[in-house]
């Protein structure tokens, strides 16, 4: 939303509710989907209504694509689905004309086809907003689900979410700006072939009440991850629920205007052999128009798309005190050191839940400012969130409790099935590269260079190049006394 009157985006922060459920083993059950939805619900006191009682500041759950349920519905649209991650499925926003809404839908499948990819086809997402305000039924939009097959020239999923980025942002880019009346409802919630994300402009318990189809028994998942929203000082919309596609976010990014600058000012040089001349259609990598949270998940779905791991992105994003971290291991303070020189922290008191759709983790500011608890029990499941309580546990069942620690990350890999201890994982990004030879051999300290050549004597052009530097106009210097050397 762009400025008007006493309003700024600027300012926008937000205090949320934040908790995943995760089976450590990656067994997909309802169960975790519906353990989520209860943990959304026991949260709903950290997010925040509007003068009506019934309408939120947004709610939302983020889960792997539940294969065996959309098979199911799309079979009964006689939308044939391959096997599970051999096609992306999207949670499409669109105009509620439906002459608009046909024009959005178009150029999306214009822009499939131009990146070469099979397009499958659309399905109505089934919606009750009985239970909705207002305020959010006058802003609700017309929500689809795009289904598109992967090629086979791809090698792998990495490959795939690639292409489906690429695509999306064609999309936002062409939609949006195109001219059609509609393209300002025009945005797409999640596009993937690992993960899907049902959200909106809702309180937590109405959720699985919006969205009938998240109490099928066949909605099944490894992972599920929830917000709550309290946006402390800005407008509540459809958009910036959460999650994103990467992050559920409790907290502010106070370091916000110069991440977006510094990131904006890096595109013009960025290259990679990943994206080859693609990389040109992904700019601007951050939308401005989103709110703190939605431009850092803007900057890490880009870091692990590129080809950085997840755990690798977060630590560039978010590291832990190192410059005066006296006991701190020299590969991994190298690690810190050499990616200051790539990015600047994104730092705020925040917590962070992140996942991919394999790995789920949370990790804090470096000054533990927004604290998170988590649960271990003994079947294999960990249960994490922003406060203690949301899910009933008996106590014979916890095999462990813990909280998170400052700069330190918590994450589960349920491709290998365990917890990967903090220590261990920095321990093997550190040493993944030579970054203190790197340093060494490469690093410029400003202290090092050569004296600049020092003008005694000044003449005529180097003084009104100095004035031209320093702000001079030739209407000021009309008025300026003759240089006396």
């Amino acid at each position: 939303m762009n400025p008007q009157g006493l309003y700024d985006p600027q300012w926008e922060h937000d205090a949320c509710g934040v908790g995943f459920v995760v089976d450590i083993k990656g067994r997909k059950s309802n169960q975790i989907v519906r353990d989520a939805l209860q943990v959304l619900v026991n949260l709903c006191h950290r997010g925040a209504a509007g003068a009506e009682p019934n309408t939120g500041d947004g709610a939302g759950i983020l889960m792997q694509v539940p294969h065996s349920f959309l098979k199911k519905a799309c079979g009964q649209l006689g939308i044939e689905l391959p096997g599970p991650r051999e096609y992306g499925v999207g949670m499409v926003y669109l105009p509620p004309d439906p002459s608009e809404r046909y024009k959005c839908e178009k150029l999306f499948e214009e822009i499939v086809a131009s990146e070469d990819l099979p397009f499958l086809g659309w399905r109505t997402v089934p919606m009750a907003d009985s239970s909705l305000g207002k305020t959010a039924r006058f802003s609700e939009p017309i929500i689809r689900q795009v289904f598109i097959g992967r090629d086979p020239k791809l090698p792998n999923d990495l490959a795939f979410e690639r292409k489906l980025y690429v695509i999306r942002k064609l999309a936002e880019k062409g939609i949006r700006y195109s001219g059609i009346k509609g393209g300002d409802w025009f945005y797409i919630v999640s596009l993937s072939c690992r993960t899907i994300i049902y959200k909106g402009m809702l309180m937590s318990d109405q959720l699985d009440k919006f969205y009938p189809e998240l109490n099928d028994r066949s909605m099944e998942s490894a992972l599920a991850l929830v917000h709550s929203r309290f946006s402390t000082n800005t407008f509540p919309s459809w958009y910036r629920a959460h999650p994103y596609r990467y992050v559920a976010h409790n907290g502010e990014i106070n370091t916000l205007r110069g991440n977006v600058s510094w990131m904006r000012a890096r595109q013009s040089m960025l290259r990679s052999d990943v994206w080859g001349p693609d990389i040109r259609k992904l700019f601007p990598i951050i939308h401005e128009d989103g709110s703190d949270s939605a431009m850092f998940d803007n900057v890490l779905e880009f870091l692990i798309l590129s080809g950085r791991s997840l755990p690798h992105a977060m630590m560039m994003m978010i590291p832990e005190p190192w410059e005066h971290h006296e006991s701190m291991p020299d590969e991994k303070r190298a690690f810190y050191q050499y990616h200051s020189c790539l990015m600047e922290p994104w730092d705020g008191p925040a917590s962070i839940a992140f996942t991919d759709g394999v790995k789920i983790g949370a990790c804090l500011d470096r000054n533990g400012l927004r604290p998170s608890r988590y649960y271990v029990t003994k079947d294999d499941r960990v249960i994490m969130a922003s406060e203690v309580g949301v899910l009933d546990i008996p106590p014979n069942m916890i095999a462990q409790k813990g909280r998170l620690q400052p700069g330190r990350m918590f994450l589960i890999d349920t491709e290998q099935g365990r917890i990967v201890a903090d220590d261990e994982l920095k321990k093997k990004m550190a040493k993944e590269r030579p970054y203190r030879l790197w340093l060494d051999e490469n690093l410029v300290r400003l202290e090092d260079l050569p004296e600049p050549p020092h003008v005694h004597e000044p003449d005529h052009k180097t003084v009104v190049r100095r004035q031209q530097v320093f702000g001079y106009t030739f209407e000021l210097e009309v008025f300026q006394p003759p240089y006396r050397p």
